[in-house]
């Protein structure tokens, strides 16, 4: 069987947002599953010495018309959020607790944390967020709120984001195929069609 593809995302990122409505869908069409997998570009960033592209010079004007303009091409909802950046550490937290439980149930609520966010304008920044997400996908509120604060989950997320940079990744979205890598929402089509082929 196999292996999973591996979705690299920072919630904050609207790229990210864009292909995670994509990814799944693609990879099933090859018989594929993905492995999601939240990252803080925030950490990244101190290793590339980059910054969110809003506020990069020249850049930051073409991408907000290019994260619209793309959202559009897919028929996908979007709206910047009201304050951007944003960290996406809760939500990040949220997931991997939730994943050990159950990996189906964190791909939820990694969605749903990406379209309240985006067309949602919610702040999914707030611990409290994470978990009214979380309870309407019939997780306690408590339990969440409680794991958002756990040692243990914090240190996961910390670890699955060194790993992440310790194999190269450097950006949201970041899609690894058997070993090639491919950054950014618009490589989405040659993921497609690498997985069609069986690359080039």
């Amino acid at each position: 069987m196999a292996i999973p593809i591996d979705f690299y995302f920072d919630f904050a990122s609207p790229y990210g947002y864009i292909a995670s409505t994509r990814i799944d869908e693609i990879a099933a069409r090859h018989g594929r599953t993905v492995a999601w997998r939240p990252i803080l570009l925030g950490v990244v960033f101190k290793t590339t010495g980059m910054g969110p592209l809003p506020s990069v010079p020249l850049k930051g004007a073409y991408s907000l018309r290019d994260f619209a303009r793309s959202a559009r091409l897919y028929g996908i909802p979007f709206q910047m959020p009201k304050v951007f950046p944003f960290n996406g550490v809760a939500p990040s937290r949220a997931f991997y607790w939730l994943q050990d439980r159950d990996a189906g149930l964190a791909r939820r609520f990694a969605q749903a944390a990406y379209h309240a966010a985006f067309p949602g304008q919610q702040d999914i920044t707030k611990p409290e967020t994470c978990a009214d997400l979380a309870a309407n996908l019939g997780v306690k509120r408590e339990d969440m709120l409680a794991a958002l604060n756990d040692p243990a989950v914090k240190d996961r997320l910390r670890v699955e984001v060194e790993a992440a940079i310790a194999k190269g990744v450097f950006g949201s979205p970041f899609v690894v195929v058997d070993g090639e890598p491919f950054w950014g929402a618009d490589r989405l089509d040659q993921i497609d069609r690498w997985l069609q082929t069986g690359g080039w």
